[in-house]
């Protein structure tokens, strides 16, 4: 190793031995994309980070929206959302292929709860949601793709990341409502608005449909790419018929293995 690659290596232990003394300032760095999980674990052996600058630009701005609500109520999410999105010269109409997760996650019984507690409510509930989710997906390296109401389409690199962003997402948040988090990989079609379309999309949304409160189904081709995830529990496959999709589709519920005392 020569005396430059010595230097990167002590000045990154350095650098990520003082990071992971200031959790705060950690996570952060995490969800911003200046670092990499792997990396603090590992900064000799994996790559700093994987965004750019425009990225990392993209998170900070959505970031400080969900910390400042008010933000929303002023230019509007429609806004908000065009402001954050990257930007890119080479869309087509047709859209870019790319093979991403693509998540969707609702909350059980939202309509029962905006009619009962009123619209007042529910908006708070809404905006509470978005100043806990957004962390947790970029930390993740994910995107959030659009807000469908009580419900968020969500796309990430990985199966892996999606698999724990998803857990994450359904332990956050349990009170009042429960949410409900569904998941299929594959190959999308990514538009100039940044949507995302295709079969895997609407295998995901069918998902989602299915499942509990507080539960994460991933499908079979999620689960085939998280063969050396640790500390995560793939529950039995089980085959569904979902409205819309011709084949039956095999899900399984996703939790962290520690809770059935296994690994």
């Amino acid at each position: 190793m020569d005396a430059v690659a010595r230097l990167r290596r002590s000045g990154g232990e350095r650098l990520a031995e003082l990071l992971q003394r200031d959790p705060d300032t950690l996570a952060r760095a995490i969800e911003l994309g200046l670092v990499r999980r792997e990396w603090v674990e590992r900064p000799g052996e994996e790559q700093l980070r994987e965004v750019g600058p425009v990225e990392v630009l993209q998170r900070w701005l959505e970031g400080e929206v969900e910390r400042r609500p008010s933000t929303i109520t002023k230019l509007g999410l429609s806004a908000v959302q065009i402001l954050s999105a990257p930007a890119t010269d080479n869309d087509t109409d047709e859209g870019l292929v790319d093979t991403v997760t693509v998540v969707f996650t609702d909350l059980e019984s939202f309509t029962a709860y905006t009619a009962r507690e009123g619209d007042e409510a529910a908006s708070r509930l809404l905006t509470e949601l978005q100043r806990v989710v957004g962390p947790i997906v970029r930390s993740r390296g994910g995107r959030t793709v659009k807000h469908l109401g009580d419900g968020l389409l969500l796309t990430f690199p990985s199966a892996e990341a999606a698999v724990l962003a998803g857990i994450e997402l359904a332990e956050a948040q349990q009170e009042p409502l429960r949410m409900r988090v569904g998941m299929h990989c594959g190959e999308v079609r990514v538009m100039r608005t940044h949507d995302v379309v295709g079969h895997v999309v609407n295998v995901a949304a069918r998902v989602v449909e299915s499942a509990n409160g507080g539960e994460v189904l991933a499908t079979a081709a999620v689960r085939e790419q998280c063969d050396d995830l640790g500390g995560v529990r793939f529950g039995r496959l089980r085959h569904r018929g979902f409205k819309g999709v011709d084949e039956n589709v095999a899900v399984c519920p996703v939790s962290r293995a520690e809770r059935y005392g296994c690994c």
